[in-house]
This record gives structure tokens, sequence and C-alpha cells, in this order.
């Protein structure tokens, strides 16, 4: 994939697309071929940390002692401790909206074989089981990187959506996410860009301008 034609592609998408009363995010399609997603260890399931960050916030929630909870506070949007574990076990719904509005999770080391049995069943189908981190570790860092970081999730489909940005952000900045990702994803795919049958760009609400992509369409 040549950048050029990615910034051609973006810059495309931006013109075609009318400026909405809300910030619209910009995203991939990626079409895969000839991979085999009855087989798990084929399937696409990535974190990538953008090189430009994602254009807008994504909230992440912590689960610590109250050490970490300290630490937390101030960068993390949700805060829990250890008696909270107990709390969302029983109240799964309580849970779940929590769920649905934290991109990412993150526990003290300590914490994640109780998260696991009481939490388990709602964070791992979603893909939002909780990253570690050390008791005393300062988890400011790592919440700023996963606040620029995106899923990139095929499951067993060979055509799947990454964000990349927002429509206001620079037409530059958004192509070289959409590098990284594609970087990414092309040194997971067995064959590289011969796995790849054509990637496209859109924003929330626009028409899909298709990128040059893999070695044939």
């Amino acid at each position: 994939m040549n950048i050029n034609d990615v910034k051609k592609a973006v810059n495309e998408v931006k013109e075609k697309s009318p400026q909405r009363k809300f910030e619209e995010s910009v995203e991939i399609a990626i079409n895969l071929k000839d991979v085999d997603m009855s087989n798990p260890k084929n399937r696409i399931n990535e974190e990538i940390l953008l090189p430009n960050g994602r254009g807008k916030d994504v909230k992440v929630a912590v689960f610590g002692s109250d050490e970490l909870k300290a630490k937390a506070r101030g960068s993390a949007d949700f805060v829990f401790g250890a008696e909270d574990i107990s709390k969302f076990a029983e109240d799964k719904k309580a849970f779940k909206k929590i769920v649905n509005q934290a991109y990412f999770f993150i526990a003290e080391a300590t914490l994640m074989a109780n998260i696991g049995k009481s939490l388990g069943q709602v964070l791992g189908p979603r893909g939002k089981m909780p990253r570690p981190i050390p008791p005393g570790q300062d988890p400011a860092p790592l919440i700023k990187n996963l606040k620029n970081t995106v899923k990139a999730r095929s499951r067993n489909a060979l055509t799947f959506h990454v964000p990349v940005g927002t429509r206001s952000m620079d037409t530059d900045k958004i192509s070289e996410n959409i590098m990284a990702v594609m970087n990414r994803i092309t040194g997971k795919l067995e064959r590289g860009a011969s796995n790849i049958r054509s990637v496209y760009v859109k924003t929330t609400m626009g028409n899909a301008i298709e990128i040059s992509a893999g070695d044939e369409k």
C-alpha cells in the first residue's frame, strides 16, 4: 500500500462527505481473501497504538488497590477497588453499563484471578479482559497509550473495520495512522499483502472510497 494512494483516498472521503453537526470518525474496512477463518490462529486480534492518536477520547477503567486507585485518578475514567469486583459480580447489569462505556480495562495483577472468575463472562466475549499492571506502578503512561490505541479484530469474518482518526484530523496524520494499521495487519497474514483483497476508507456517515491494497483485486 502506497501512502500517496492513502492520502488521495482520505482527501476524497473528506471532499465527498459534507460537514456534520458532530465529529465523525474515520475508519477503514479491510477485506481479506484466501484466509481460513475457521482456524482461530488465522484470525486478526491486534491492539495498535496509532502514531497520531485517535482524534477523540475513549474511556479507560482501572481496578486496583488504594495506592493504584490514587495514581489512576485524573487519567482513568473509571476507578474501582477490589471490593467493587464482588459488587459487580452481584449486579451484572450495572457492570455491563460500565463495560459498554469503557474501551479498555486495566487491573492490578493481584486482582486478575478474581476478575477472571467473577467478571470474565462479561469481559471475555467483548474482548475487554483487563491488562495486568504490577502493584505500585504508575498507570498513567499506560492509560495515555491506551487512549490512542485501536482494536483490530476480525473474529471469524473476512471483513472487519478499524477506526483510524476523526474527520477534523489532518489528512497526513490520518494516512500515517492507516499505514500503521495496515503494516501491522499485513505482518500478521500468512501471505502478507497477497491476503488483502481490498481496503476502503470512510467517515461515520460518508461513502466508502477504495484504497489500492494487496497484489491484486
